[in-house]
C-alpha cells in the first residue's frame, strides 16, 4: 500500500510544479503559496475528520508535536523558495534542482535511521541522479532566456529545506496517524506563508488576482493536498529512502506537461540528464 501511495503522490506532485507555473505569470509567489497552503489545508483537516484520527490530538507526545511543527516551517521555508524560483526561471531547470534534495535526504536516511540495505545500490542511484541533474541544469538553449539567475539560489535553498522536511517529518509522525500530521505541519505553513504576506505588505494585492490565475492556484492546491496525504502515508508505513525516491519521479509528468503546456522542450543534453535521473530513482527504488 505505501508503494502505491507514494507513486501517487508523485503524479499529484507533477501536477502541482505545472498548475502553480500557471497560476504565477502575474501573481505574486508569495501570495500564492498562501493561497495555495489554505486548499491544502482544507483537505488534510478533512481527511482527519474522515479518519477519525482528530481526537487523538491530546495523544502527540511533545517530541513528536515538536518536529511535526519543525517540519512544518521547513516544508513552509521550501514552498516560499521554489514558487519564487518557479516564478523566475524555467520549469524544466528549477525541478530538477528541486529534486537534488533526494540526494541528501538518501543521506540523512542512511545515517539518522540505518536505512543501510542495499547501500551499494542507493549510493550508485545517488550518483546517477546527481549527474542526471547536471546534466538538465546545463541546458545551453535557456542560457538566453534566463538573463537572472537568482532562481538558483531559490531553487537550492528549496531543495535543502525539503531534504530536511522529509526527516523531520519521518521522527514526528512515527507515533502519529499520518493525516493528522499532515494537517498539523499544513497549519504551520499557512501560519508562515500568511505572516510572510503580511510582513511585506503583500495582502494589499490580493484583490487585484487573476481570477483564470487564482483558479489555477487552487487546482494546484488539490493537487498538493492530495499528494501529501499519500506521500506521509508512505513516508510512515515505508522506508524514507524509497519513498522519496519514488515521490521524485514526478520529474517525469512535469516534464510532459511542461511540453505540452509552455511548449519547453529538452534539448539532447537535458534529455539524457532526465533518463540518468529516472535510472538513479528506480535504481535507489527497486534496490529495496
Amino acid at each position: 500500500m505505501w508503494f502505491s501511495m507514494a507513486v501517487l503522490a508523485a503524479f499529484f506532485a507533477g501536477l502541482t510544479s505545472i498548475l502553480a507555473k500557471c497560476g504565477i505569470k502575474k501573481t505574486d509567489s508569495d501570495i500564492a503559496t498562501a493561497l495555495r497552503t489554505i486548499i491544502v489545508l482544507a483537505s488534510a483537516w478533512c481527511m482527519v475528520f474522515v479518519v477519525q484520527s482528530a481526537d487523538t490530538v491530546a495523544e502527540i507526545d511533545l517530541k513528536s508535536f515538536v518536529f511535526l511543527v519543525l517540519s512544518g516551517f521547513a516544508t513552509g521555508a521550501s514552498w516560499i523558495c521554489y514558487f519564487k524560483a518557479l516564478s523566475m526561471g524555467n520549469v524544466n531547470k528549477v525541478v530538477p534542482i528541486d529534486k537534488s534534495s533526494t540526494i541528501l535526504t538518501v543521506l540523512l536516511a542512511i545515517i539518522l535511521f540505518g536505512e543501510t540495505n542495499h547501500l551499494k545500490i542507493k549510493l550508485l542511484g545517488t550518483i546517477l541522479l546527481a549527474v542526471g541533474i547536471f546534466l538538465m541544469i546545463e541546458n545551453k538553449q535557456s542560457k538566453k532566456i534566463d538573463k537572472n539567475n537568482k532562481w538558483i539560489i531559490y531553487a537550492v535553498l528549496s531543495a535543502v529545506f525539503a531534504s530536511f522536511t522529509a526527516i523531520l517529518a519521518k521522527i514526528g509522525i512515527s507515533n502519529v496517524e499520518s493525516n493528522l500530521g499532515t494537517a498539523i505541519r499544513t497549519t504551520v505553513v499557512l501560519l508562515m506563508s500568511w505572516g510572510i504576506v503580511f510582513a511585506k505588505g503583500k495582502h494589499k494585492h490580493l484583490k487585484n488576482i487573476d481570477k483564470k490565475e487564482l483558479m489555477y492556484i487552487v487546482l494546484s492546491g488539490f493537487a498538493t493536498g492530495v499528494s501529501w496525504l499519500c506521500y506521509y502515508y508512505a513516508i510512515q508505513k515505508g522506508v524514507v529512502s524509497v519513498v522519496v525516491s519514488i515521490d521524485k519521479l514526478s520529474i517525469l509528468v512535469t516534464v510532459i506537461f511542461s511540453y505540452i503546456v509552455f511548449q519547453e522542450k529538452l534539448c539532447k543534453k537535458s534529455f539524457i540528464g532526465l533518463c540518468l535521473m529516472v535510472a538513479g530513482i528506480l535504481t535507489m527504488a527497486l534496490g529495496v
